[in-house]
């Protein structure tokens, strides 16, 4: 456990990479990837930074197991005190309770280990059976932060209560963890991080449970993790006692658990309600074995050391794991991008051509232009072709939408991101565009129109109107580039037909570009970048060239 200072920077550094990791599509193998991230967080933050940071630190024996197995009942009977509650109401267990030596209080008091928890207790008080209900409290450090874990406003007063027991070896705490199959989400979540903090997992299970999916499932985790574990086979009736032992002997041989230290301990009038304490001898074995491994240096160092290589190994396996999870988002992330852009795309180009085919000038545009300007004055035809364009550009954004959903149709990640908006919202925001190039439209021909050197001056307006039809009409409308040439001249046409021209390609694109950029809002908000899995990788092998 003598940990240089750059083995300890670079688990730091792989620390931080981990939790700026960000999973926010919903694609299939995401939720196994955040739980992914949580447990390596936890072990990071709870387990293996202070651990290797404070070798010195009491031993940390964390007591979980199923619903009723009997947990706290333990706990208090080590202890030799009722610290923590028990009863036959499930869950029991809703505040985990710490138990360790007063001259060890100093180790647990502080953010050094589950930094996320709210420090409770109170100071001893023989004649009150629970200390703990007139308490006082210490700051806690919640990891709502960027760079944290992200706890919810509801997570952040999670507590964890601190008692101190002279009875208990120096050098040895325990922890009555709440049960890993409960029925209260939050229950779980936390037993778990409580368990990634332990040197030791004390798992706990009944005679008539211990074959059960969960408890087994945490055996496979420590086995997995190469964690100090010990098993304790709970309320086991005296006359079943020899053959449920070894039945549970053979399921962990059979496991690969065979060489786990395991601790029987019969069904006895205490244990039936939760509430008494188990008689000394009942509990002497497994206390025996946590204080011989808290205070002699060699079976210490052998307990704490295996935890903490496991934790170390098992990064190696852990980490290219999230890191291909961040891959996955990024493509998926990149495929959406890639749908958008290409659907716009393809609409700009056809909307272009269309132009040059001169779709706008149809219908009531037509049927205006036809009248100018004997039955339709210029107003009349600049409002109907602003219009005519409005329904191209819109037809333009209905059409890339609709490829639109149906590329995200086949894509999971799509999942996680809001629908389109109304059609009235784009048509709103494509007419207030096709008015401010209207407006511009009228400037440059105004300006056309006050320099030319004719008498009488052009109508801006006709001007205005001329150029519009010319720009938008294709070939139906070649007399009006005629009509404009005679009107301001032919050099000052070609120029305001060119300059004209920019302006309708600028506005197209401008409109097109929004809507684009609005349906990609969503998606650039939970900036998914491939980054993060290049520093995960990168940090993860900076941690092995220093180990």
């Amino acid at each position: 456990m003598d940990v240089r200072p750059q083995l300890l920077d670079a688990l730091s550094a792989l620390r931080d990479r981990v939790a700026s990791v960000r999973l926010p599509l919903p694609l299939p193998g995401a939720p196994r990837a955040r739980q992914t991230r949580a447990e390596l967080l936890a072990q990071l933050d709870d387990y293996l930074v202070p651990r290797l940071k404070s070798p010195e630190a009491p031993l940390l024996a964390v007591v979980g197991g199923s619903t009723g197995a009997g947990k706290s009942t333990l706990v208090n009977s080590l202890v030799g005190r009722q610290v923590s509650e028990a009863g036959v109401l499930r869950p029991t267990t809703r505040v985990p309770v710490l138990v360790c030596h007063p001259d060890d209080h100093h180790w647990f008091a502080g953010m050094r280990i589950l930094p996320d928890l709210l420090r409770v207790w109170a100071p001893p008080d023989e004649d009150d059976p629970y200390p703990a209900r007139g308490r006082g409290t210490a700051g806690h450090a919640g990891r709502g932060t960027p760079g944290g874990r992200g706890r919810s406003a509801s997570t952040a007063t999670r507590e964890l209560r601190i008692e101190t027991v002279t009875g208990l070896p120096r050098g040895l705490a325990l922890l009555d963890a709440p049960d890993i199959d409960s029925l209260v989400v939050e229950n779980r979540t936390l037993a778990a991080e409580l368990i990634c903090a332990a040197d030791v997992w004390v798992m706990v299970t009944t005679a008539s449970r211990y074959a059960d999916a969960v408890p087994w499932h945490m055996l496979r985790a420590a086995k997995q993790y190469k964690a100090t574990l010990v098993t304790v086979l709970d309320r086991v009736p005296h006359q079943v006692l020899a053959e449920v032992s070894r039945q549970y002997g053979a399921l962990l041989t059979r496991a690969g658990l065979g060489d786990v230290p395991r601790f029987t301990v019969p069904e006895l009038p205490e244990s039936a309600g939760g509430g008494g304490l188990l008689p000394a001898s009942a509990v002497a074995p497994l206390g025996a074995w946590l204080a011989h491994h808290a205070q002699d240096p060699a079976a210490r160092q052998y307990a704490v050391g295996r935890t903490a290589l496991g934790a170390l190994d098992s990064l190696r396996r852990r980490m290219p794991e999230l890191a291909s999870a961040v891959a996955a988002q990024y493509a998926a992330a990149v495929r959406l991008t890639t749908a958008v852009e290409d659907a716009y795309r393809r609409e700009g180009k056809r909307v272009r051509a269309r132009l040059d085919q001169g779709a706008v000038l149809a219908g009531d545009a037509l049927t205006r232009w036809r009248g100018y300007p004997l039955d339709t004055t210029a107003d009349e035809l600049l409002d109907s072709l602003a219009e005519s364009l409005a329904a191209l550009l819109q037809c333009a954004v209905a059409a890339a939408e609709e490829r639109i959903a149906e590329a995200w149709r086949r894509e999971p990640a799509a999942g996680a991101l809001p629908a389109p908006a109304a059609d009235r919202e784009a048509a709103e925001r494509i007419g207030l565009a096709v008015r401010r190039w209207r407006r511009v439209l009228e400037e440059l021909a105004e300006e056309e129109a006050a320099a030319a050197d004719r008498q009488p001056p052009p109508d801006p307006d006709a001007v205005t109107a001329l150029l519009a039809a010319a720009l938008l009409g294709g070939r139906r409308a070649r007399p009006a580039g005629e009509k404009l040439a005679e009107r301001i001249g032919v050099q000052a046409a070609v120029r305001l037909r060119d300059r004209g021209g920019e302006l309708v390609a600028e506005h197209l694109e401008q409109v097109l570009r929004t809507e684009r950029d609005r349906r990609l809002a969503p998606l650039e908000a939970l900036h998914v970048t491939p980054e993060p899995q290049a520093e995960l990788i990168a940090a993860l092998s900076v941690l092995q060239k220093e180990r």
